[in-house]
């Protein structure tokens, strides 16, 4: 089994280095999925309430040989529970689906500026934390702006903010700030692309380098950055391939030179969080 490596946050939180997404794995399927991925040395599982599958993630923590203390499941609070008295429902909610007494980690999906109801929601969060229904809390596409806000009204700072990054949108600026102030970045769909990425002569070159495939090589870029990459993966096969991407080392040269194909219009779809708004 893989040893991965943990990056910590400001307060001594730590996170391994590579977790599992779980977007689109639901039902029977999605279960087996998450009880394959922990068997396989997975210990930080991702889902949200808007992916509909909170349900099928708890059955497959229990379905595992591995003791749930060991785990840091993650789930999401969305744009329409924003709201103080909809938020505590919607964490309350997401226990039950999850079939926890205390949620591990619990983001805000999308800030949702123009609604502006998210230090609302992040309140909602702290309290959950004081009461003991929610051990470590933190945020999704949260902006510098954003961050500053929350900790200036509550007091509080954000231990996790899980955001869109991979070769095409390194984020750099975003992740020196998160250096910073001691803030773990998660990357979602840290694949980015995939079939078009696989096809860059960079990407090929560095997995021809290590012997390694190509989703190893951007998920080793991921490890190098100290960014918490969380792969989809239904298939056991390609669990453990992704898990292996930790005993890669790249070098200064190699990571750089894919960081280098960051685009100005990298993002996968048109979800920039200075507009975006989730329901």
């Amino acid at each position: 089994m893989t040893a991965l490596p943990h990056f910590t946050a400001h307060n001594g939180f730590a996170l391994p280095a590579l977790g599992l997404g779980t977007y689109a794995l639901n039902g029977d399927a999605g279960a087996d999925a998450v009880a394959s991925a922990i068997g396989a040395g997975y210990r930080l599982i991702d889902s949200a309430f808007n992916y509909e599958n909170e349900g099928s993630v708890g059955r497959g923590v229990r379905a595992s040989d591995v003791d749930a203390s060991e785990l840091i499941v993650t789930t999401k609070l969305p744009g329409r529970h924003h709201p103080r008295a909809k938020a505590r429902t919607s964490i309350e909610e997401s226990r039950s689906r999850l079939g926890v007494d205390a949620i591990d980690l619990h983001l805000i999906h999308w800030p949702n500026p123009h609604q502006d109801e998210y230090v609302q929601a992040w309140e909602a969060l702290v309290e959950a934390q004081q009461r003991g229904v929610v051990r470590q809390i933190g945020v999704s596409n949260f902006l510098p702006e954003h961050l500053e806000r929350i900790e200036r009204e509550t007091g509080v700072r954000p231990v996790v903010n899980q955001i869109e990054v991979h070769p095409y949108f390194p984020q750099e600026e975003q992740l020196a700030y998160h250096r910073e102030n001691g803030i773990l970045t998660e990357a979602w769909s840290p694949l980015g692309r995939a079939k078009q990425l696989i096809e860059e002569q960079v990407i090929g070159e560095v997995a021809a380098a290590h012997d390694i495939s190509p989703a190893q090589t951007v998920l080793a870029w991921h490890i190098a950055r100290e960014t918490v990459a969380i792969p989809k993966a239904s298939s056991l096969e390609h669990q453990v391939s992704n898990l292996a991407a930790a005993e890669i080392v790249l070098t200064t040269a190699e990571v750089e030179a894919i960081t280098a194909l960051g685009r100005a219009d990298g993002r996968l779809f048109d979800a920039d969080p200075a507009s975006h708004e989730e329901s």
